[in-house]
């Protein structure tokens, strides 16, 4: 029996959804989606070195006929995984390739809360867009798609809009179906609960998986310490307000992602966009 390869890849920038769309995608009959959501298989050294047939085999239970999909946003992080375009395209001759992406300084924002959130970076916003390069360039989309588009075409590249998803989800999983030629119809399980929401995410600290990840740490943390004393230990480890970008570098990201938010319209044939026109254009268009 072949093993079987991926039909689609979500490759969505970092904090933009993908999470969610994968695991609605799961939902849909006649769509597999692997197991991890995020394998990374083409990114990062130590998953490549795994080998064919251990990416392959994250497929194997898929039925007959069944799309198959993973979703790594590993793959849209350069400069940082600069081989993913290379060995993917050694493995897969024509994926379908989705690409999601959020308003650059939304997603920045929310990078900045969820590598705070994992004890990654200890400073304040301002120092960290001066000090993280990661912040920036992962919301240069344009400079991110820009390797897929000349390895596999435009045709074979679909935008989505995080904001689109949030205001259109059924409208949004559509297109999604008729991008990778699924012939059924997909629904949107509004029931199912948002993935990977960064806004009430506790800091991690050393021992945080013992004590918070815990099953056991969670059953003697309800039966046996206060509710007060819960909550006023949470605060204490929690974001109390969402960060702010100062002015000064305000400035100089909105003139940087402009560049590259005209460079990605001009890409892929959609309308103008700015950080100013961004939300409007996607509102109206998407």
């Amino acid at each position: 029996m072949s093993m079987k390869k991926p039909d689609f890849i979500i490759m969505g920038a970092m904090k933009s959804a993908t999470s969610t769309l994968h695991s609605q995608l799961a939902l849909q009959e006649g769509v597999f989606m692997s197991t991890p959501k995020e394998p990374n298989y083409f990114s990062d050294d130590e998953q490549y070195a795994k080998g064919n047939a251990w990416y392959e085999g994250l497929f194997s239970q898929a039925q007959d006929g069944d799309l198959c999909g993973e979703s790594s946003t590993h793959y849209t992080k350069l400069p940082h995984y600069p081989l993913a375009v290379t060995r993917m395209a050694k493995v897969l001759i024509a994926p379908k390739l989705i690409y999601v992406i959020r308003h650059p300084i939304d997603r920045l924002i929310s990078h900045y809360i969820h590598q705070w959130s994992q004890n990654v970076f200890k400073c304040d916003i301002n120092t960290a867009i001066n000090q993280y390069d990661e912040l920036k360039a992962y919301s240069c989309y344009a400079k991110q798609l820009k390797p897929y588009i000349n390895q596999y075409g435009r045709e074979n590249i679909l935008l989505l809009f995080m904001e689109a998803i949030k205001d259109s989800p059924q409208e949004q999983l559509e297109k999604v179906a008729d991008f990778i030629g699924y012939q059924g119809q997909v629904i949107w399980q509004f029931d199912l609960e948002v993935q990977n929401v960064s806004k009430d995410k506790i800091r991690a600290f050393p021992g945080y998986k013992l004590l918070i990840d815990s099953v056991v740490m969670e059953w003697i943390r309800r039966n046996f310490i206060p509710q007060f004393i819960r909550n006023a230990i949470k605060v204490r480890l929690m974001m109390r307000e969402r960060p702010e970008v100062n002015s000064e570098n305000m400035l100089k990201l909105v003139e940087y992602f402009d560049r590259d938010l005209s460079e990605l319209a001009e890409m892929m044939g959609c309308n103008e966009l700015t950080c100013e026109s961004y939300k409007s254009v996607v509102r109206e268009c998407y």
